[in-house]
């Protein structure tokens, strides 16, 4: 089963420096069908204005993870990490116990980020911060594992989950092995999925699939997020 949600059909708010589209209720927006999916509980499109960002602020128990899609973001906390994540690069921050935290566009461009938020498989572990550069180059046939909770991955977090991405030419097809539900992001480009036709900023659900199909009809990135159904964190 797939359902799709177009970039126009996602909540959201513009604050001025920061215009975010939510793909599930998050401050102010709203909407009790859409509260999560599975241990997947935010993913926001943020765009932040030049030389602005999100101040120092708390999280604890929560797997983040950063794409950087456009310009940059530069990560400062509590636990003494510091770091800037260029456009095509990934961070990932596992709050745990507790952390504080501030995520500043310093650049004199605007920035555009994807940020997901899945819940821990276990709660009360130690905090931690990690970025890791990707090539942008585009690839064949296959998406490129970046974020997993089992060691084959360059990021890792602490739930079994897997995040792909790829960057793909025009007419590429693509057959990728799911296991149970995913979330499929259209970062750019225009792709169809059977018979949904996506374009940039759209998300798909899949549920209850074995794998997917896609086809490109422009030069395309995408991110797939496998993620387990909601269970209680330990």
């Amino acid at each position: 089963m797939k359902t799709h949600y177009t970039y126009d059909s996602l909540g959201g708010a513009n604050h001025g420096w920061l215009n975010a589209k939510h793909h599930f209720s998050f401050a102010n927006y709203y909407n009790p069908q859409k509260m999560s999916f599975g241990e997947l509980l935010v993913i926001n499109d943020d765009i932040i204005a030049p030389n602005t960002g999100f101040g120092k602020h708390p999280h604890n128990d929560m797997e983040i993870i950063t794409f950087v899609r456009r310009g940059a973001i530069t990560h400062e906390d509590s636990q003494g990490n510091k770091g800037k994540t260029t456009a095509g690069n990934v961070q990932v921050m596992s709050a745990g116990t507790g952390i504080m935290h501030s995520e500043h566009n310093n650049e004199n461009e605007e920035t555009n980020i994807y940020q997901i938020w899945i819940k821990p498989k276990s709660i009360g572990i130690t905090p931690k911060w990690g970025s890791a550069e990707f090539s942008t180059e585009p690839t064949t046939d296959k998406l490129k594992l970046l974020v997993s909770g089992n060691d084959d991955a360059p990021l890792q977090i602490h739930q079994d989950a897997r995040i792909y991405t790829g960057s793909f030419k025009e007419k590429t097809s693509i057959i990728h092995e799911i296991k149970g539900q995913a979330y499929l992001l259209i970062s750019k480009g225009n792709i169809t999925l059977d018979s949904i036709h996506a374009a940039k900023g759209d998300g798909i659900a899949i549920k209850d699939e074995n794998e997917i199909s896609l086809e490109c009809y422009s030069d395309t990135e995408i991110i797939l997020i496998e993620v387990p159904g909601l269970t209680e964190a330990r």
